[in-house]
């Protein structure tokens, strides 16, 4: 069983282009492995539109390997790291024979504190930190912790937004030059929070986003349909909330 999947689907593809080689570790969504929670800051709405129902997440094996990793990680943590590091050794060197840079997602389909997950008192971006890692993150906390510089220096988060989240948190981290990750239906605004909106599906590179920007990202149906719980945002509700 990999934890690593390179360049599967076509959006880390499209980063070939850009010279990058991207590496995501899918697992389990919130409670759906049984054994714990990935993903403690989402809303219903984000339960609902969730990206483990979308694509090749729709497919009943892809969702049990998910579940099978992530109740890996629970259930022993540092074999799951020391086959991790294994797994980005060998990351490094396939990026390197196709002349690419990689870089990794931790969380695919999750929203783990990875800065906060230590093997060998380490963790993952100080055992490789010439390695760039980003991840897209619900938590607040999180997200002030990466604007004020306190998480590592190869991790770069964007903030996701949410039914739940603060229309002035948003216009707090744009503020501060951080991003955020906004989901619309079919088409992308102009502006939203105050704020240029950026077409996030041109790739997945998100270190590589200007800053201060809404990265506008269109809806994936999942299995859910169109119930997302107000999870994506329309122009009505930009209205409502600038």
């Amino acid at each position: 069983m990999n934890i690593l999947g390179i360049d599967t689907n076509a959006k880390t593809v499209k980063g070939q282009k850009e010279g990058y080689m991207t590496a995501i570790t899918y697992l389990a969504p919130a409670r759906q492995s049984g054994v714990m929670n990935t993903c403690p800051n989402a809303s219903d709405g984000c339960k609902a539109a969730c990206l483990y129902t979308s694509g090749r997440g729709r497919m009943s094996p892809i969702q049990q390997a998910r579940i099978n990793k992530t109740i890996f990680f629970a259930k022993d943590r540092q074999a799951f790291m020391t086959q991790l590091i294994k797994e980005n050794n060998a990351f490094i060197k396939k990026a390197a024979r196709k002349e690419l840079t990689p870089c990794e997602r931790l969380n695919g389909t999750s929203d783990i504190a990875w800065e906060r997950v230590k093997h060998d008192g380490l963790s993952i971006m100080e055992h490789f930190p010439t390695l760039q890692f980003y991840d897209y993150t619900k938590s607040t906390k999180r997200m002030i912790q990466f604007i004020n510089g306190e998480l590592p220096p190869n991790y770069h988060l964007t903030y996701s937004w949410s039914e739940d989240s603060s229309a002035d948190f948003a216009w707090e981290v744009l503020t501060a030059g951080g991003n955020v990750a906004a989901v619309y239906w079919d088409t992308l605004p102009v502006d939203d929070f105050g704020f240029e909106v950026i077409n996030g599906d041109a790739h997945d590179l998100r270190f590589t986003d200007p800053k201060g920007k809404v990265v506008g990202l269109k809806y994936k149906r999942s299995a859910a349909g169109n119930e997302t719980l107000g999870f994506v945002r329309d122009l009505d509700s930009k209205r409502e909330d600038n």
